[in-house]
């Protein structure tokens, strides 16, 4: 009786607490993984060379992305004072928050406070980011807010007909996009002005003075970064590189064969990577959904940008689904949008949803007993009281999701939320105690503390992996540039005996990396002995 006497607004105030520490509890624990090593190790040169304008990578010059998020990344570290796995990932947590508050902004326009409320949630709560992206210090959530604001901005404007406002604004957007992620941007802003414009029969909008304009503001916001980029580097490379960044996952890598398998698998994996919100796909299976859509303006809208969109990616064979998160508010609106008529009408593909959110929560309530009896777990202070905590929200939780069904979404979403806290509590340790990154972090670092005084250099184009690169610069406060030659008697060279056999040198330290479980020497140059007669 207590969950359902009490005012849903406490509840979602309940959510709200809740998404704090579950978004920040051993936020900082795990080894970074390559992609966030990059971003931050790019981030950390430019700290260390004070050029915040060409970015490198142990002093070469890297193309692949441009430096907005590595600027993002260094408001961070500076307010900080330090350069860590938890300041490299809170500026996720904050793109995420800012994402959800924006699709609340937006879909309160259209819905009442709890449907657009949900629909943040959603997006904070489905498996992908709530227990993958969210834990990373990577670009793409950041991304998919400017990318998601940009599909609104569209739509708003459009219906307004204030088309000032919506090339100058979508141009402005995209350019933010394009120095956050290169060419992606322009894809999705000319993907969803193009088939917008030609559905709504207004294709020559397309040719007006403003978006000419508008585009006009793109060229000068991009020219004006790569005017002064060209102080530092020749352009000869940028832009070459940029485009097969944004090509090499294609049909063009991968050949007709996969793209053709990947085209019948890739619905059932974005299903299992975004659950439990998911499965609400199933809502879109009715004879009259073409015409539901129609009867709401921004659910047409959001259907036809994330088709549009979608395409692109389920036509490319290698596509990770953090490349796909600006797309899920279009999606979970809809299933929202669709939610009461299924209710209400009863239908099978809402049984089936409820019964699988119903089947979830049973499930993890009985497991979140677990770690009481798992020997790996009994090293982690206050075991009881964390376990017995996680598991009686659960509990409470799982007994209102079956006595008060008109509440069972946001229901999960608390179910969600303490899954989390759980999910930090006893899992990411685990992984911590188990992970070979671990030793690998722990090694490299120990190295980096070697000689601090002395210059060191990689030797050779050996694979130098991101993660070691960043602990090992991170520790010693300086670039490790690649040389191709020992000449400098007073450095220190970091060898992988595997790749370079026959080379000479006295070896005075080691440590671990991570793909392919080798170790590195850290050496110097040795010469023969003299003796002494001589």
């Amino acid at each position: 009786m207590f969950l359902k006497q009490l005012p849903e607004k406490w509840l979602f105030l309940a959510a709200a607490i809740l998404l704090f520490p579950a978004l920040l509890i051993n936020l900082g624990l795990m080894t970074f993984i390559d992609d966030e090593a990059i971003r931050s190790l790019v981030a950390l040169e430019m700290k260390l060379s004070g050029n915040y304008i060409a970015p490198t990578l142990h002093g070469e010059f890297y193309y692949n992305k441009p430096p907005l998020y590595n600027w993002f990344l260094l408001l961070f570290f500076n307010a900080f004072g330090q350069i860590s796995e938890f300041t490299a990932r809170l500026p996720t947590l904050v793109c995420l928050l800012g994402y959800a508050a924006t699709v609340y902004y937006f879909f309160r326009k259209h819905f009442d406070a709890r449907t657009a409320l949900l629909n943040a949630f959603f997006l904070v709560t489905c498996g992908r980011i709530l227990f993958w992206d969210s834990i990373l210090g990577l670009i793409d959530i950041g991304f998919s807010w400017l990318i998601f604001t940009l599909f609104m901005v569209i739509f708003h404007e459009f219906e307004r007909g204030n088309w000032r406002r919506l090339f100058l604004l979508s141009y402005l957007l995209t350019a933010a996009g394009f120095m956050m992620k290169g060419l992606p941007a322009v894809v999705f802003q000319g993907t969803t002005l193009l088939v917008w414009f030609v559905w709504k029969g207004q294709f020559r909008r397309l040719f007006s003075v403003w978006h000419f304009v508008g585009g006009a503001l793109f060229v000068a916001i991009l020219g004006a970064y790569y005017l002064t980029y060209h102080q530092y580097n020749s352009l000869e490379n940028v832009f070459t590189t940029l485009f097969s960044e944004s090509s090499k996952r294609t049909v063009v890598q991968f050949g007709w064969w996969k793209t053709v398998l990947h085209f019948f698998t890739f619905p059932f994996e974005m299903v299992y990577h975004f659950l439990p919100w998911s499965l609400m796909i199933l809502y879109c299976l009715r004879k009259d959904l073409v015409h539901r859509l129609r009867e709401h303006p921004l659910m047409l809208f959001n259907a036809v940008a994330f088709l549009s969109n979608i395409l692109i990616y389920w036509t490319s064979p290698e596509v990770y689904p953090r490349y796909l998160l600006m797309l899920n508010p279009l999606l979970f609106s809809i299933f929202l949008y669709l939610h009461p008529l299924q209710e209400a009408e009863r239908s099978w593909p809402y049984k089936t949803v409820q019964i699988f959110l119903l089947a979830f929560c049973v499930g993890i309530t009985g497991l979140s007993f677990l770690p009481l009896f798992l020997e790996r777990t009994q090293g982690i202070p206050w075991l009881a009281l964390k376990t017995l905590s996680i598991a009686m929200a659960l509990v409470v939780l799982t007994y209102g999701m079956f006595r008060f069904p008109a509440r069972r979404l946001l229901l999960m979403v608390l179910v969600l939320l303490v899954f989390r806290i759980g999910f930090n509590w006893f899992v990411l340790p685990d992984r911590l105690a188990d992970d070979f990154g671990t030793r690998c972090r722990s090694t490299t670092i120990e190295a980096g503390k070697l000689f601090p005084d002395r210059p060191m250099y990689v030797y050779k184009d050996i694979d130098m992996q991101p993660t070691t690169s960043f602990y090992l610069t991170n520790t010693r406060g300086k670039i490790i540039p690649i040389v191709e030659e020992m000449t400098d008697s007073t450095a220190l060279y970091i060898i992988n005996p595997g790749e370079t056999p026959g080379v000479t040198y006295h070896k005075v330290g080691e440590f671990l990396v991570r793909h392919g479980k080798r170790t590195y020497d850290i050496g110097e140059l040795s010469y023969p002995k003299i003796p002494d007669d001589k």
